[in-house]
């Protein structure tokens, strides 16, 4: 998709779709009425016939305009006057992007940008538009012999006045970023576990790191890890026959000692829950176990893209977690990296075991903060559903300044507790702790796990499981962490 900023009125825009805004109320927004006033009320009649009310999440396509170089319209509803909420505003653009994607359309021009947001500046709605019209408009290139028919609309022009031109092309040049952060993401989670190994997600890390100078990377093999001492990490991968890999991405953006942001995505590219099988049913999904990592690689991609003034590492420990011979078994006991010692009480606990050694390994980067993203729990699901994300942290700013970034981007999280009582579901009769803390809060204990190998700097994690993917029907990867840590990571830009 190509995307673009345009300044020309009304009466001269060219184009094969104008989107704009009405009210409940039968009011117009400014475009719409510009256009109805050029189109001899073309739009107005419409409403008098009560073809549309104006009520949030309506759409409208009127595909033929008489006497106009706009040949379409997509009228979209904006509930009552008064200026949206940002979620509203992400409705509005939503309705329009579905409209548009069954059309024989190859280019429209998005009028909505115009219309009050609250607490929302130009540059956020000009994001925000390319963001959402890229993430809906997204489509994975199937693995069919017949392949899917390809969406027609190429070309994405945001209306603006001449005069907000230049935060505009600041705004644009951001969503272009974050919008193909988060293709990226979906790509490489929707790809299939035969395809998408561990070797794979190196190889386009390295794919992403050739294309920018400030990118640097390494990937460390089983032999790398096992000198370090990684043996919680390299005890998943034992029951698989592709080697595990740690991607270790280093992008820098100021000087050299300035500490860094961390972000750790688990990148188990393929989770069958190892001897403790998981059941047959929905195990296909499983293939989505490393949207954290993709997310990592998705993020790294858009902060070089953007030269955000910042020093960021992304690591990504990837490995599968598979049943056999040498498969690692309940009752074995591992040493870390960290050199604490590990009961296993279930195998399919295992992304706590490659990120526990990620998180000593983070260490030597000297970080101001790390951030980890995992599909970790069923039981994050069983707590908060699939609409945030959970949160969890040793530290209140961090967590706070996560919160704020969940608030402007609509990719909402929500902090849990992670107290010391909790860990007391963690001890062991035979090691220093065991992966599991039994059925009750079962992602509180997996974050108190993974907090013990987090206590040198300031941490927080996101268990993501509810979020990263959809089930059903509409089967796919979200892209989600990505706008939270890009927001996050724009804030601190800016800072």
């Amino acid at each position: 998709m190509d995307y673009s900023i345009e300044t020309a009125s009304v009466s001269t825009l060219q184009s094969d779709c104008i989107i704009v805004g009405l009210y409940e109320n039968n009011s117009l927004s400014p475009s719409a009425t510009a256009l109805d006033q050029h189109t001899r009320n073309l739009i107005s009649t419409i409403l008098q016939r009560g073809d549309l009310t104006g009520k949030k999440g309506e759409a409208l396509l009127v595909n033929f305009i008489p006497d106009c170089a706009i040949t379409r319209v997509v009228l979209v509803g904006l509930g009552k006057q008064a200026p949206l909420s940002k979620k509203d505003y992400r409705k509005a653009l939503q309705s329009a992007a579905k409209v548009l994607k069954d059309q024989v359309i190859n280019d429209a021009c998005c009028g909505l940008v115009e219309v009050d947001v609250v607490s929302a500046d130009l540059k956020w709605k000009v994001r925000t538009t390319v963001e959402i019209f890229g993430d809906t408009l997204y489509q994975l290139k199937p693995l069919k012999s017949i392949p899917d028919p390809q969406i027609k609309l190429q070309r994405l022009s945001v209306l603006v006045a001449p005069n907000d031109q230049a935060q505009a092309q600041i705004g644009l040049e951001q969503g272009i970023a974050i919008a193909e952060a988060i293709s990226l993401t979906k790509k490489l989670s929707d790809l299939p576990g035969n395809v998408c190994t561990p070797s794979y997600l190196a190889d386009q890390a390295r794919q992403i790191t050739s294309s920018y100078a400030n990118l640097q990377i390494e990937i460390l093999d089983e032999l790398d890890m096992e000198k370090l001492g990684m043996g919680a990490l390299l005890s998943v991968s034992r029951g698989s026959r592709q080697p595990a890999k740690l991607i270790a991405m280093q992008y820098q953006g100021r000087d050299s000692n300035v500490k860094p942001i961390v972000i750790i995505g688990k990148g188990l590219t393929f989770d069958a829950g190892g001897i403790s099988l998981k059941p047959g049913e929905g195990m296909d999904e499983m293939k989505y176990d490393m949207c954290g990592g993709a997310s990592v690689l998705g993020i790294i991609q858009a902060v070089a893209q953007l030269a955000l003034p910042l020093n960021i590492v992304g690591l990504v420990p990837a490995s599968e977690n598979l049943p056999d011979g040498d498969a690692y078994k309940p009752g074995d006991i591992l040493t870390s990296m960290s050199g604490k010692t590990i009961e296993v009480l279930n195998t399919d606990a295992e992304g706590r075991l490659i990120l526990c050694d990620t998180l000593t390994f983070a260490q030597k980067y000297n970080p101001d903060v790390v951030i980890d993203m995992a599909t970790l729990t069923g039981a994050c699901i069983v707590a908060l559903g699939r609409v945030p994300s959970g949160l969890y942290g040793n530290d209140d700013a961090l967590c706070q300044d996560l919160i704020n970034a969940s608030e402007t981007s609509g990719d909402s999280v929500w902090r849990m507790p992670l107290w010391e009582e909790y860990q007391e579901q963690l001890k062991s009769n035979f090691a220093d702790m065991a992966n599991i803390g039994g059925k009750d809060g079962g992602s509180i204990t997996a974050a108190c796990f993974l907090a013990r190998f987090a206590e040198s700097y300031r941490w927080a994690h996101l268990d993501i499981a509810g979020t990263a993917w959809r089930s059903g029907a509409n089967k796919g990867a979200t892209g989600r962490p990505v706008p939270l840590l890009m927001q996050y990571l724009l804030n601190r830009a800016n800072a």
